[in-house]
């Protein structure tokens, strides 16, 4: 039996992003309960294009995730990109003050910092890891064994 529920925080605002979104989704479902915004909960473009005002739009967007993100005991995050996508942001400080398992996924070397990701984000994260595969080993390593993890380690993979 699974007992992740993790809600899939990333950018979704081009082909590119979404498609690659539905692939880690598929790549993570093999050990985990994905909730992907963009599949299973709503798109501003097609409430817009199907006549939602805009401030009902949004309100439906951000309660809906919000109750994904209130029920996920494990968040992952794409942080690719020179600047960390604001949704992405705020997702991640939801899931970590509710105490979920924040892991990231940052194959992409721009960071907004020379020192790297802003310290908001990065202590946050339990773990960055820099592919999909170590993620995916970590996240079934982690359910076999059962063991506690320790949020306040942090790791790069």
């Amino acid at each position: 039996m699974n007992d992740w529920f993790a809600y899939l925080a990333a950018p979704l605002f081009n082909e590119r992003e979404r498609r690659f979104n539905s692939e880690l989704a598929d790549a993570l479902s093999t050990c985990c309960n994905v909730f992907l915004p963009q599949r299973d909960g709503l798109l501003l473009a097609d409430l817009l294009h199907n006549g939602v005002p805009l401030d009902v739009a949004e309100t439906l967007i951000f309660e809906r995730d919000r109750i994904a993100l209130s029920r996920c005991n494990l968040l992952i995050a794409v942080l690719d990109g020179a600047h960390i996508d604001e949704g992405v942001a705020f997702e991640v400080g939801f899931a970590h003050a509710r105490g979920a398992l924040c892991l990231a996924l940052q194959s992409d070397v721009r960071r907004a910092l020379p020192s790297g990701n802003n310290p908001m984000i990065g202590r946050a994260m339990s773990a960055i890891f820099t592919e999909v595969a170590p993620l995916i080993a970590f996240l079934i390593d982690h359910q076999s064994l059962h063991l506690p993890f320790n949020q306040s380690e942090s790791m790069f993979r």
